[in-house]
């Protein structure tokens, strides 16, 4: 008879036996970040429009530098509108004149219809005349304010604090009220960094944000440059939109940072990393103890005999340079994070060195 063709099974007894590194699992509280691209953006941005329609007389800014609100950035020649406020105020002039004389008239008519030297119907014309010229005065006035804005408003000012761009129009050209862009100003210190976090990211931070003693937690960022190494600026989020973008599956968010050094320029690109700033008990470890097999992940554990057993895990975002495992080990496991090229299969002998767990930095 013929023998069959099979492979002898691995055994314990004829394996080798590996060096490995071990490291004893530990819960530790860490904040979890997470990671998303976001944009900078001012909080204030202003087109400079302006209200007046006239000829640019003088570009009072340089371009690009700092500007206060207040400050004169363009002067529209002003020469028609202090002709207009000119005129208007002669208005006024004559309209207090005319109230002046119909006052006397009315005056005089009461007196004459007491004595029945005058008709009522003339008198009450007189009076009538006085109303019109009271009325006439309050038009005058009111003519002289809008002149007296119109000859402001050629002196186009910044209407905030921020940085200038470049002027639109030079020395000559037309501006017409409400439409011509002159230039434009936008806000320096803060700044605000929008992002979008997915779906399961926004539900999972709302959950514990009612989790919290006050049913809110405050959300920290930490943001990166595209220059920047990790995550060196710090803000907190103060604006969550009120739907999510059913497209992408995200939702938007806002944070404040400080830009007192004004090294934020609007439109950056800018890595953000949020955090709820709540402490969770999280098991980590080295993510070189990680294998995979196909769509699987696992370690090799240490077990009684020192022997290496397979134990499958659900791993979550890498945290401070480790990974974190969501399910799969609990705290006293005693993972192999050195030497698993050389465990073949599950239950091989081992010869376990214990090192210190790789510090995190959160």
């Amino acid at each position: 008879m013929l023998a069959g063709c099979k492979e002898p099974k691995a055994s314990s007894a004829d394996a080798p036996v590996a060096d490995v590194d071990v490291v004893t699992v530990e819960r530790k509280p860490v904040k979890q970040w997470d990671e998303f691209n976001g944009r900078i953006s001012a909080i204030d941005t202003v087109q400079i429009r302006p209200r007046v329609t006239g000829y640019v007389e003088r570009v009072a800014f340089k371009e690009g530098d700092e500007v206060r609100k207040g400050d004169l950035l363009i002067a529209i020649d002003p020469r028609r509108y202090q002709a207009a406020l000119d005129s208007a105020q002669a208005r006024l002039e004559r309209a207090k004149a005319s109230l002046s004389m119909t006052q006397l008239q009315d005056r005089r008519a009461q007196t004459l219809v007491q004595n029945n030297a005058m008709s009522k119907e003339n008198a009450d014309t007189r009076r009538a005349n006085y109303l019109q010229s009271q009325a006439d005065v309050r038009d005058a006035v009111a003519a002289v304010a809008l002149a007296k804005l119109d000859l402001e408003f050629t002196q186009v000012r910044s209407p905030i604090n921020g940085r200038a761009s470049r002027a639109q129009l030079t020395l000559g050209n037309l501006a017409v009220a409400d439409q011509t862009v002159l230039t434009s100003v936008v806000s320096q210190d803060p700044m605000y960094v929008y992002f979008d976090p997915d779906e399961h990211s926004y539900l999972r931070y709302r959950e514990q944000a009612r989790a919290s003693k006050d049913g809110h937690a405050t959300l920290t960022v930490r943001v990166g440059l595209a220059n920047d190494r990790g995550f060196p600026h710090t803000g907190e989020v103060d604006f969550t939109d009120n739907q999510m973008d059913a497209s992408t599956g995200t939702i938007r968010l806002r944070a404040r940072l400080s830009n007192s050094t004004h090294l934020f320029t609007p439109g950056l690109f800018a890595r953000v990393s949020l955090s709820n700033n709540e402490e969770n008990g999280t098991i980590l470890i080295d993510d070189k103890a990680v294998l995979t097999d196909q769509d699987r992940k696992f370690v090799y554990v240490l077990v009684e005999g020192d022997k290496a057993e397979r134990r499958d895990i659900t791993v979550g975002r890498i945290n401070g340079g480790l990974r974190v495992v969501e399910s799969g080990l609990e705290p006293g496991d005693k993972v192999i994070v050195n030497g698993q090229q050389r465990i073949y299969f599950s239950g091989a002998p081992v010869r376990p060195s214990e090192v210190a767990m790789k510090t995190s930095q959160n």
